[in-house]
């Protein structure tokens, strides 16, 4: 029987939920353990290391931004199908920071084909047909989101805007930034 109630699932979330307070790359053995009330050794018979309980938080948690992604994305087509994808990320980033900085956690080949990544793909691919990008174009396409995403949401996270919060706010930058890449993607080059 486990001790303090400890299972795969709970350590994974609470692993998660000390990301989001300290950062993902604070969390140890030895603070999911003060957490549990438990020593250390006893955790390693639910996780076989460090990198191996990086690798389940950050699984959770793709999972858990394809779901809030999805539930954003259903019955939206074009531009609204665009911004809801896109404020879904930057939602879940601003509200969990420390599990979004395990999505980008590097996954071996296996693990990342198996976890919700794909399903992070599959419905950026599903935005792209609602624009006619060619399946040849997707991949530079998704790139181009990702990066997009990716990078506002960091720097904005990382309070890296806040020399400029005076000028203009953050949420009218993102507004036009999403105006920017719907205007990209209807009128996507051809190869």
């Amino acid at each position: 029987m486990a001790r303090a109630g400890v299972t795969v699932e709970r350590l994974t979330q609470v692993a998660a939920d000390l990301a989001d307070e300290i950062g993902f790359e604070n969390v140890t053995v030895t603070a999911l353990a003060r957490s549990f009330g438990v020593k250390e050794g006893s955790l390693y018979s639910h996780i076989t290391s460090m990198r191996d309980l990086r690798a389940k938080v950050a699984l959770f948690a793709l999972a858990e931004l394809a779901d809030q992604a999805g539930a954003a994305l259903a019955g939206r087509s074009g531009k609204d199908a665009l911004v809801a994808f896109a404020n879904a990320y930057r939602d879940y980033a601003k509200s969990h920071p420390g599990r979004y900085a395990a999505t980008r956690f590097s996954l071996d080949p296996e693990t990342a084909a198996a976890s919700a990544g794909g399903r992070h793909v599959e419905m950026t691919r599903a935005i792209l047909h609602g624009y006619r990008i060619p399946e040849s174009g997707h991949i530079d396409a998704i790139r181009l989101l990702g990066s997009v995403f990716h990078g506002f949401v960091s720097l904005e996270t990382a309070q890296a805007f806040a020399h400029s919060a005076h000028l203009r706010d953050t949420g009218a930058s993102w507004s036009k930034i999403l105006d920017a890449l719907d205007a990209t993607l209807s009128n996507w080059p051809s190869d």
